[in-house]
């Protein structure tokens, strides 16, 4: 049986070093399970393994999208289960490998999502949000789906006109597409190694100050300009994401370069912490100290388990 190899944690923690590694090591090809790695352009930002950092081993789900299409969890659900059978039909080890935890936690356990959408159900929505504003539109959600209401703030008026799309269209509440699993762990098949990477928080926040000045030096402003210069709107999701974001902010005006650098490292490292608490809450991630432990040790433990199949 050839395992799947899962490595989750936070942002600069190491996770793409050690998926080349154990792909190196076990025959394996790598999918990324990151929400913004799958756009074309968006390298820098995305924090994307570069051609040399892939070290000619196959990688999947990255650059197959334009920034202006749409991509949802439940799309890559399907399209990640679709290329975790193929890598394994073919003698080889699948490894996924992101920080999105919805995007992992949609291929181990039995969440549903819903693949329906409506144009014209999100712009009356969004002419609501026009009219009424923010509130108004979270207090609608609340009387159709109070679960998802709890969860998203006013402010976060895409998700909350997607909650009220799914609510118009299936005339369920959204919160039921996941019902009561986020807090659930079934146990996994013994096939399927989770892997997690962590590292004392100052170590992190300093890794992580270090790779958004590293982004800035590589060129994540002129990536930015290239996009805004070829007709992509700003207000688009992807580049609404972390770096693309506060690039955007520094190339209209709207902060100095040194106060852009500030919020973009103050963000991230905020990101990184919700993304720690999330797979933490899950019991059945083996937890690795990058401290403690380097990644070639880490890969040769890993290596001797998976063997072991």
């Amino acid at each position: 049986m050839k395992p799947l190899i899962i490595i989750v944690g936070p942002t600069a923690v190491g996770k793409s070093a050690l998926g080349v590694m154990l792909a190196q090591s076990l025959d394996g090809e790598i999918i990324s399970g990151d929400s913004i790695q799958i756009y074309q352009r968006l390298n820098i930002g995305s924090a994307k393994p570069t051609r040399e950092e892939q070290q000619n081993i196959p990688h999947y789900l990255l650059d197959i999208l334009d920034p202006t299409e749409p991509f949802t969890v439940a799309q890559f659900q399907k399209m990640a289960s679709a290329q975790i059978q193929e890598i394994q039909s073919r003698g080889k080890v699948p490894l996924l490998i992101g920080g999105t935890g919805l995007y992992i936690r949609s291929l181990l356990d039995p969440f549903a999502f819903s693949e329906n959408s409506s144009a014209e159900i999100r712009e009356s929505w969004a002419n609501f949000l026009n009219l009424q504003g923010k509130e108004k539109l979270h207090q609608m959600l609340a009387k159709r789906d109070p679960a998802s209401a709890g969860r998203l703030h006013p402010n976060d008026t895409r998700r909350i006109i997607r909650a009220l799309e799914v609510f118009d269209l299936t005339g369920k509440p959204f919160s039921e597409q996941r019902g009561n699993l986020d807090y659930e762990y079934p146990p996994l098949d013994p096939a399927i190694f989770y892997i997690g990477l962590t590292a004392s928080r100052g170590v992190i926040y300093d890794r992580i100050n270090r790779r958004c000045e590293e982004m800035l030096h590589q060129g994540l402003l002129d990536e930015t300009l290239a996009l805004l210069k070829d007709g992509y709107d700003p207000r688009l999701k992807p580049l609404q994401s972390i770096g693309y974001r506060h690039a955007i902010w520094a190339l209209t005006g709207k902060v100095t370069f040194p106060e852009m650098l500030r919020i973009f490292q103050r963000d991230t490292r905020h990101f990184a912490k919700r993304q720690l608490t999330w797979f933490r809450r899950d019991p059945r991630i083996q937890w690795y100290d990058t401290e403690i432990e380097n990644l070639s040790n880490i890969t040769e433990e890993i290596r001797k388990t998976c063997r072991g199949l």
